[in-house]
């Protein structure tokens, strides 16, 4: 026996490696791991290389290769570096599904939806990336189809559409529910036809002569986004300087005197051209994407119906 290679029996093997005898005798009998010899009575034996073979198959087992993919390893049709790279592809695929599930978990949750908003939450949140961009296009081409109008509504939410990413945050995973309930909603389809968009000013005042919309409405909305930007509150004190310009303003385009009639009956216009649904859905696209915020992007009409209406405001005509 000088020199001779030693040779182990199955439970030797098992001894070796840990890998259980059952679980050894299952490899060799398929193949995967064959005996070195056998002795006169027939028991197989087994020399180092089934060593290595069986200690390469625990490892690739435990990564959840299967015995085909391991076969065709051991028959060197594929290296185990091919082998590990495509697993690896495979369990991003597992992490972020599971991420998926873990974020839509803990946004049922949150919600405590019915059972059949459970339901729906759950089909939302397993559409493909080519589903959802296809359910976002269509709502893009009901939106325009139509009026003019409809059309103009179409393309300024075609500017900034939805992307929701493979591995998203639950903030953002959150608002992609919501928004995809939102667009599968004729009324909502509606809603953003008929908001104010620019440069279409005067929608934003509605009962306003155009014209006067037009010279008003951006002086608006530039004063907003400079108080936003300054990071001014509509109900602080520092807000009456912009709340009296733009009421100055108003008073000299409408060619009516500053005062309480005035300031409510402007607050009234800046609440019928708002429409906070709308603004909802720019605030979840944005949120979807992570985008920031950007003040001059958002509505001027909220900020500026809390300042007219700022509780202890003082009425101009008794300063």
């Amino acid at each position: 026996m000088n020199g001779a290679t030693p040779l182990y029996s199955i439970g030797e093997l098992s001894a070796r490696t840990g890998v259980p005898i059952r679980t050894v005798r299952f490899y060799s009998d398929t193949g995967l791991l064959p005996p070195a010899d056998r002795t006169p009575a027939g028991y197989r034996r087994y020399g180092d290389a089934a060593l290595g073979r069986l200690r390469l198959i625990g490892v690739l087992r435990e990564l959840d290769v299967g015995l085909a993919t391991i076969r065709r390893v051991l028959d060197g049709d594929l290296s185990v570096a091919e082998v590990a790279a495509a697993h690896a592809d495979a369990t991003a695929l597992q992490i972020r599904a599971l991420r998926l599930r873990h974020g839509l978990l803990r946004l049922v949750a949150r919600r405590g939806p019915s059972p059949e908003e459970t339901v729906l939450m759950h089909r939302l949140t397993r559409l493909t990336a080519d589903e959802r961009r296809r359910m976002v296009a269509d709502f893009v081409t009901g939106l325009g189809a139509g009026t003019q109008r409809a059309r103009s509504a179409a393309a300024v939410v075609r500017t900034a559409l939805p992307e929701l990413p493979d591995e998203p945050s639950d903030a953002q995973l959150a608002a992609w529910v919501e928004l995809a309930e939102l667009i599968a909603d004729d009324d909502f389809r509606a809603r953003v036809v008929d908001a104010a968009f620019p440069p279409a000013d005067e929608d934003a005042l509605p009962g306003v002569a155009p014209g006067q919309a037009a010279e008003l409405v951006p002086f608006v909305r530039g004063a907003v986004a400079e108080a936003r930007a300054a990071g001014v509150d509509p109900e602080d004190a520092r807000a009456v300087p912009v709340v009296d310009a733009v009421a100055g303003r108003f008073a000299t385009v409408l060619g009516r005197p500053d005062g309480p009639e005035l300031r409510e009956w402007m607050a009234g216009r800046f609440e019928a051209g708002h429409d906070p649904l709308v603004e909802r859905y720019w605030r979840l696209v944005w949120t979807v994407n992570d985008w920031q915020v950007v003040p001059g992007h958002l509505p001027f009409q909220p900020w500026m119906v809390r300042a007219l209406r700022r509780p202890g405001r003082v009425s101009p005509s008794r300063r």
